[in-house]
């Protein structure tokens, strides 16, 4: 599971570079921008903002589940559908940002859900 945690070897990302503000898109579609981002070694992810109620208003994803990075278009895309993101436990993120406990859980979710 631990390899959800970290960008995959093809995604090229210098772990320093800014990625807030990017546009995230699922396999089917616009998920959202991203508010913040972790570039912690083994604790890589990115906080979206969705803007929509039916995410709800964040969602966490593991940096593992990103397969590229467009610097020039600023969108990250990731190899889940916005059904599988939007299924995903429920991310607060006043009180789960750094809990390890909501980190496991969320990522055993994401480590299930390959397309």
């Amino acid at each position: 599971m631990s390899d959800i945690w970290g960008y995959r070897p093809a995604v090229a990302h210098a772990t320093n570079s800014a990625l807030t503000g990017y546009e995230v898109e699922a396999s089917d579609g616009s998920v959202g921008r991203v508010d913040k981002h972790s570039g912690e070694v083994r604790a890589e992810y990115l906080v979206v903002d969705t803007g929509v109620r039916s995410f709800g208003s964040h969602v966490l994803l593991p940096a593992g589940t990103s397969t590229e990075i467009d610097e020039e278009k600023r969108k990250i895309f990731v190899d889940r559908t916005k059904g599988q993101i939007r299924n995903a436990p429920p991310f607060d993120r006043d009180e789960h940002l750094g809990e390890a406990g909501f980190l496991e859980e969320i990522g055993r979710y994401y480590a299930g859900t390959r397309i």
